[in-house]
């Protein structure tokens, strides 16, 4: 089935985004500074990496208990969604560096977490950024028929209990990258010429893909084997656990930006048309949670801060404390809506209870 073309309105006769938008460049033009990453960022990076190799080498290179080798795969595992969402994603959005090269190396990460350059540039910054929480196109809300994400997918008798049961559900993210995902998109998104910039060389992304995944088990799965004496069920053992902690962490920081309580889930109407702008539809659909706390603004690459991250993409995450101060008071200014939790407990309740009444039999079907 083919999808239906959505077009965002060209009417903002209040001129919110430009105005915005001439704050923020002010911003960062009064303070000398770039839009880029800068020693902030340069130093978690080592940080991130540290956190996701160094436990990895420990394994195999030093005679431990073998719960201990468990714990260890559970550290990396925090560290991979560290890696992810502080190091890739600045990466892979251009704005880890003002060094093209740098953001492609840095973007190309993705392969040692089990994913794919091309598919996620596809995905995350075409379908997700552009849109945001629209049914049958940003592919964020699409969990097959086990979840339930939004009013406009089909009800099912199960989604009763989804509040229940997503969240084990939720750790099986990268391990389906790892897996089965990149697979499925690649043939998709290749079917449908769909891309981030230049359309791609078929041959040479399935090429890239094979032999990125190749290396990936080899790396995570046969060299463990090779090398520890121990039984290849237990190095198993050790893989699941590390892709379940950081689709866990993953699943968590990206539902609450988005699958919560305040957010909208806006469709197109009959001709594709959308009621507001590509920036004010992210207002409508984005939230915010635990801006002030510092060790989530570090931890998640300022994903907590996804109103700012949604309508500047390419500024990078270590700016978002500072411009959100502008883009709420200027959402403020507008009378337009600024999403957020103070906390994240009240982000997880929400997304939760969210969840729970997506999951109720409505009294008749969206469409």
């Amino acid at each position: 089935m083919e999808l239906q073309t959505v077009r965002f309105s060209r009417k903002d006769p209040q001129a919110f985004f430009k105005t915005l938008n001439a704050r923020i460049n002010d911003y960062f033009k009064e303070n000398n500074i770039k839009k880029t990453g800068n020693w902030k960022l340069y130093l978690k990076t080592i940080v991130m990496f540290s956190l996701f190799l160094t436990p990895y080498f420990l394994i195999l290179t030093i005679d431990m208990n073998q719960w201990l080798q468990l714990l260890l795969t559970i550290v990396i595992g925090i560290g991979m969604a560290g890696v992810g969402m502080n190091v890739m994603h600045d990466g892979n959005h251009g704005s880890y560096s003002s060094k093209e090269w740098l953001n492609k190396i840095m973007g190309a990460s993705i392969y040692i977490l089990a994913g794919n350059v091309y598919n996620w540039k596809v995905q995350h910054n075409v379908l997700h950024h552009t849109y945001t929480n629209i049914h049958g196109h940003d592919e964020d809300l699409d969990a097959g028929r086990i979840i339930r994400f939004t009013e406009h997918a089909e009800w099912r008798g199960f989604h009763r209990f989804q509040h229940y049961y997503s969240v084990f559900l939720y750790g099986l993210l990268t391990l389906n990258w790892a897996i089965t995902t990149d697979f499925k998109q690649m043939r998709n998104y290749l079917k449908r010429k769909l891309s981030y910039g230049k359309y791609p060389n078929p041959a040479k992304e399935w090429s890239v893909l094979i032999i990125t995944k190749l290396i990936y088990l080899s790396i995570w799965i046969v060299l463990p084997m090779l090398i520890l004496d121990i039984a290849w069920w237990k190095v198993l053992i050790g893989f699941f656990a590390m892709h379940y902690t950081a689709g866990l962490i993953l699943s968590i920081v990206f539902q609450l930006a988005h699958v919560v309580e305040e957010t909208e889930m806006p469709q197109p109407s009959d001709d594709g048309s959308m009621k507001n702008t590509w920036a004010i539809h992210q207002l409508f659909t984005t939230a915010n949670f635990s801006t002030k706390n510092r060790i989530v603004n570090w931890f998640t690459g300022g994903l907590n801060h996804q109103v700012e991250h949604h309508i500047f993409p390419n500024i990078s995450h270590i700016h978002y404390t500072n411009i959100s101060k502008i883009v709420k008071q200027t959402a403020r200014e507008y009378g337009l809506p600024y999403n957020e939790y103070k906390t994240t407990r009240q982000a997880i309740i929400s997304h939760f209870r969210h969840l729970r009444d997506l999951g109720k039999k409505p009294n008749f079907q969206l469409q």
